[in-house]
């Protein structure tokens, strides 16, 4: 189950044994996407084996902005 969005994405992690490389590889992937830095990107617990990835809210605006201005 995968839910995503201009600037998240939310998925549910069965296999707990994967959940660390799961969310790494996704917050490298959202990194590159929205050419921002890891640290620009929050990893959220949204529910049970849930994870929302998501810009920051000053990431977020800039990349709207980036995104308006081309």
């Amino acid at each position: 189950m995968t839910f995503e969005t201009a600037d998240s994405v939310t998925l549910k992690i069965w296999d707990r044994s994967t959940t660390h490389h799961t969310l790494d590889a996704l917050v490298h992937d959202f990194s590159v996407r929205h050419n921002t830095s890891k640290a620009s990107i929050a990893v959220t617990c949204s529910g049970p084996n849930t994870f929302t990835v998501s810009l920051n809210g000053g990431a977020a605006k800039a990349t709207a902005f980036d995104a308006h201005s081309l």
